[in-house]
């Protein structure tokens, strides 16, 4: 198996593990030591849950804005590389017609 960095948890584990922070009064820390899991990993989850609950810092993002916006900048890439070929066409149709 790869090292512990490359580790996939489930959704359910994940959503167990934020309960257990919330729950249990300890620090991120101690409940990442406590599951065998890095606290930085825990912790990116648990900021990640704030937000999707509404009550991350202003300039959170949930999961769905973060997923929305990451297809937006995938439109607007597709749509700038269409306007590219299509000026590259007409600049072309008009040279050919020039002749």
């Amino acid at each position: 198996m790869g090292n512990k960095y490359t580790k996939r948890y489930t959704e359910e584990f994940k959503r167990d593990a934020i309960v257990l922070v919330d729950s249990s009064g300890k620090t991120v820390t101690a409940v990442a030591r406590e599951l065998g899991i890095s606290s930085e990993s825990l912790r990116g989850w648990y900021r990640r849950a704030k937000a999707d609950r509404g009550e991350g810092g202003s300039g959170e993002l949930t999961s769905a804005e973060r997923e929305e916006l990451k297809r937006l900048r995938k439109e607007v890439r597709e749509q700038q590389q269409t306007i590219e070929i299509l000026k590259k066409a007409t600049a072309f149709f008009v040279k050919e017609n020039d002749r």
